[in-house]
C-alpha cells in the first residue's frame, strides 16, 4: 500500500485528491496539511511515502517544507504540485528535492500514476511542467555580451551516447515511465533502468526531470 499525504492550503484541491485516492486499492491517504509547517509534522509522525506538495502557501511554503521533510527522511518521495503560472517555483522546488511535478488539472487517471511512479523511484512530470522549465533555460539571461543579429540558442552538446541510449533519452524528455520506454523499445524494465543511470553518469544529471530537461534542449525527444 502506498501512503500519501496530500498538502495544499485549498481545501477543494485537498478534497478532490482525497475522493481519488479512496477510489485506488493500492493508495493510501495517511493524511492532508493546508500549509507546509503542518506538513512538515505530519511527515515525522505518518511516515508517507509520497507527498504531494503545493507550491504556493502562505507561511511555509511548498519549497521550504519540501527542504525540511527531506532533511529528516531523505528516503521520501515529494511531488510538486503547480500551476500555470508558477514557473518562478519549479527549479527552486527541484533543487530542494522535489521528485517530480504536476500541474494541478492532471487527469486522475495521470495523478495516480505519477503517485506509483514517484512510490517505485522513478520521477513523474506533468509535460506542460517541463515545457515551461526548459522555456525558463532557454531564455535565462545571459551574460552581457556585444551587440550581435538574433539567432536561435543553439541546443548543449551531448555527451557520446550509444544509438540506445539516445532513443531512450528522448522517450524521458516525452515524460514516458521506464515501463512504457520498455514497452516502446522491447526491452526488459531492467535494462532500460540501466540506460537512464548510464545517461545520468554520462550527462552529469543526477534526476529523471534534468535528464528530460536535457533531452528536450538537445531535440531529441520524438514528435
Amino acid at each position: 500500500m502506498i501512503r500519501v499525504l496530500v498538502v495544499d492550503d485549498q481545501q477543494l484541491v485537498r478534497m478532490g485528491l482525497r475522493m481519488l485516492f479512496e477510489q485506488a486499492q493500492d493508495i493510501e491517504l495517511c493524511g492532508e496539511a493546508p500549509g507546509g509547517a503542518e506538513a512538515v509534522r505530519l511527515a515525522a509522525r505518518l511516515t508517507p511515502d509520497v507527498v504531494l506538495m503545493d507550491l504556493r502557501m502562505p507561511g511555509t511554503d511548498g519549497i521550504a517544507a519540501t527542504r525540511r521533510i527531506l532533511a529528516d527522511r531523505p528516503a521520501a518521495r515529494i511531488v510538486a504540485l503547480t500551476t500555470f503560472d508558477d514557473d518562478e517555483h519549479l527549479y527552486p522546488a527541484l533543487a530542494a528535492g522535489a521528485c517530480g511535478f504536476l500541474v494541478k488539472d492532471t487527469p486522475p487517471a495521470e495523478i495516480l500514476d505519477a503517485v506509483r511512479r514517484a512510490a517505485h523511484g522513478e520521477a513523474p512530470f506533468s509535460r506542460d511542467a517541463l515545457a515551461r522549465l526548459v522555456d525558463r533555460a532557454v531564455t535565462a539571461p545571459a551574460p552581457a555580451m556585444p551587440p550581435a543579429a538574433p539567432a536561435a540558442p543553439a541546443p548543449p552538446a551531448l555527451p557520446a551516447v550509444t544509438p540506445r541510449e539516445r532513443e531512450v533519452l528522448g522517450l524521458v524528455g516525452a515524460g514516458l515511465s521506464n515501463q512504457e520506454i520498455a514497452d516502446r523499445l522491447h526491452l526488459g524494465v531492467t535494462t532500460v533502468k540501466t540506460h537512464v543511470a548510464n545517461l545520468m553518469a554520462k550527462t552529469g544529471r543526477d534526476n529523471r526531470i534534468r535528464l528530460a530537461v536535457l533531452a528536450v534542449l538537445c531535440r531529441v525527444v520524438p514528435d
